[in-house]
């Protein structure tokens, strides 16, 4: 007979509580400060040593509804990512990611797993033109909401709807929809991960206030300005052809200096000299050794260098190198010395485009992006698609690639995160540049299922919401790649196989049961509703579903390897292993378990086993217990 009661500790559910789990680090620091569950900021500020200050005149930033977009962020999800094969490439094997679902809840599903593994975030959000916002949050019952928007529950309570500027909330409805978004975003960045935002005038602002807040200004790099336009329409007062693109750090102070590719133009127009050197090192480019006016005087920066003549060369106020340092480079013939019309010695230094391994010198970023423009993303759509109004207004993959190049590394498997994936071009971006550098890089794209219109070209087409056109894209950018390499000999040093495909998710009801609850309070239906619940899965639920939910929740990414390791007539064991945290754990889902089918398994202290209580005699759950990690649904 098998127990009613739980032997092993129980599995979670939800989602983390984000704030309950800050809560309870921050508890380990200061106990004084947290009671009944709550942080109590006076004696937080007394802890620290500040006096409190009760006066009302302080900045702050805040907006109608602030309180609740922080609520929002309160709530566990209860919602999972259901796998779709069918709608995938190579899914077994690939590691990159696109999630069909509302961002905010799939972030909240992202954030045990994902937590600090993100190298560079790009997102195009809403600018909130009036008809583009679609986001309408509802604290009570997030993942009501998206069931509903997404047709899910009920086809006529779909919630598209705009932010008009008469709504009385223009921006703070906005705020609200980015706020939690953000917050959740900065939790999944690596420690010297960067975040790249697309934004127009019109909440540029107060973007800037709310990245402020979350990342902390002391953490904003630059706001780079993106002419998308080859020339404006006629407007009434200036013709704008720029948006922006505002830049933060996880964390500046452990960010290492950027640098991007330098590319062919680049390298024509600037290293133009050669010498002795140019085998190994490539041509060089020069800049003055002498400091200019902005410098600050510093009186060890004056000092003689001998020149090719015997003669002394003095700066006219300081050099820009300590004197070892310039001694080092005359030894290593890295300073060029040339006359002026005064017959004066100037000294420069040589830049070559090597170092002394012979890689290519990078070169700095800009923060104007004057190259690439809207009608180059639509072109893409044009190309891909066969009409340009598939999805109007692409970013383009090329402005993407610009980002990467100063975001990630082709060495490094960077993940990168998109949240408003729209068509998809961060996608192309990623897989094209990985095609033609070598690189690794890993997508991890989330879009909704938003509606397509139902006069657009879109929905005649067969494309009836914008995930399926971000899907089919990189579709048909994998088999383009692949078309063009096929046959070819593969002359890369890749020393893993280029990865060219992709895994669909898509938000869902969990696979446990939700409790409801009796309205009356009848012992008999209490009982009744009780009964259900000694098998907390849901009604008709799949092996793989309740599978990735089990490792989704426990903190295991979603380009885990699942792999069946035991099978018996009874009993069926699986493995699942994320490679990049090197843990693993093992889920068997029958009804009842032999002790056969999972003595091959040799378990001990340090392995994770999961299954379902009832499956388990009191003995064998004991015994169980003893051997291994026991987790139990």
């Amino acid at each position: 007979m098998t127990s009613k009661q739980p032997r092993g500790e129980p599995i979670s559910k939800t989602a983390p509580n984000l704030f309950a789990e800050r809560i309870e680090e921050f508890k380990q620091f200061f106990p004084e400060v947290v009671t009944e569950g709550k942080v109590d900021f006076d004696k937080m500020k007394m802890a620290l040593g500040e006096e409190i200050d009760g006066k009302p005149e302080r900045y702050t930033f805040t907006w109608a509804g602030k309180k609740d977009a922080i609520r929002l962020l309160q709530v566990p999800s209860r919602a999972t990512l259901i796998p779709v094969k069918e709608e995938s490439i190579n899914f077994d094997i690939t590691q990159n990611i696109f999630i069909e679902g509302d961002n905010l809840e799939v972030l909240k599903l992202l954030w045990k797993p994902y937590f600090g593994k993100v190298k560079m975030i790009y997102i195009d959000p809403p600018y909130n033109t009036g008809e583009d916002l679609i986001y309408h949050d509802d604290y009570t019952d997030p993942l009501g909401t998206y069931l509903m928007l997404s047709g899910q529950k009920d086809l006529e309570g779909n919630l598209l709807t705009s932010n008009p500027e008469t709504s009385g909330r223009f921006h703070s409805t906005w705020l609200s929809m980015i706020y939690p978004r953000l917050f959740l975003a900065r939790q999944l960045l690596k420690e010297d991960g960067l975040i790249f935002v697309s934004i127009d005038d019109t909440e540029f602002a107060n973007l800037r206030l709310v990245m402020n807040e979350i990342f902390g200004e002391d953490n904003f790099i630059a706001s780079i300005v993106w002419k998308k336009r080859y020339q404006g329409a006629k407007e009434k007062y200036l013709v704008a052809i720029h948006d922006y693109i505002v830049l933060y750090a996880r964390d500046k102070q452990i960010l290492p200096p950027i640098y991007i590719p330098s590319d062919k133009e680049y390298i024509e127009q600037y290293y133009t000299n050669k010498d002795e050197m140019y085998e190994i090192r490539g041509p060089y480019r020069t800049q003055p050794l002498e400091a200019g006016k902005s410098m600050g005087d510093r009186k060890n920066l004056a000092y003689p260098i001998p020149a090719p003549d015997g003669t002394e060369v003095w700066p006219k106020r300081q050099w820009i190198w300590e004197k070892p340092r310039v001694m080092k480079a005359l030894d290593r013939k890295e300073l060029e010395f040339s006359r002026g019309k005064d017959d004066k010695w100037t000294v420069s230094i040589k830049q070559y485009l090597k170092n002394e391994k012979g890689e290519v010198r990078g070169s700095k970023a800009f923060t104007i992006i004057d190259n690439i423009y809207t009608q180059h993303g639509t072109a893409e759509i044009t190309e891909m698609f066969g009409d340009g109004q598939i999805f109007p207004f692409p970013k383009p993959s090329g402005l993407i690639k610009t980002l990467l190049n100063v975001g990630s590394s082709a060495e490094d498997e960077d993940i990168i995160l998109d949240f408003f994936a729209g068509s998809a071009p961060s996608a192309q971006a990623i897989l094209e540049l990985n095609h033609e550098d070598v690189g690794n890089r890993r997508f991890l794209l989330v879009q909704l299922p938003e509606l397509t219109p139902e006069d657009s070209v879109a929905k005649k087409e067969g494309y009836d919401t914008i995930a399926e056109i971000g899907k089919e894209r990189i579709r048909r950018v994998i088999a383009r790649i692949n078309k063009e390499t096929k046959g070819k000999m593969n002359l890369t040093s890749r020393e893993a196989p280029e990865d060219l495909g992709f895994k669909v998710f898509k938000l869902g009801e969990s696979n446990y049961r939700p409790w409801v609850g009796v309205e009356d309070k009848d012992p008999e239906a209490y009982a009744k509703q009780m009964e259900l619940y000694l098998d907390p899965l849901i009604e008709g639920w799949q092996e793989e579903n309740v599978i990735y939910e089990v490792a989704l929740k426990e903190g295991y990414s979603l380009a885990c390897i699942i792999e069946k390791v035991s099978k018996t007539p009874e009993n069926t064991v699986w493995k699942v292993t994320d490679e990049d945290k090197e843990q693993s754990f093992y889920v068997c889902l029958n009804d009842n378990i032999r002790e056969d089918a999972i003595k091959s398994l040799e378990l001990n202290t340090d392995c994770l086993f999961i299954c379902r209580d009832k499956a388990l005699t009191d003995e064998f759950a004991a015994n169980l217990a003893l051997q291994c990690n026991l987790k139990v649904i």
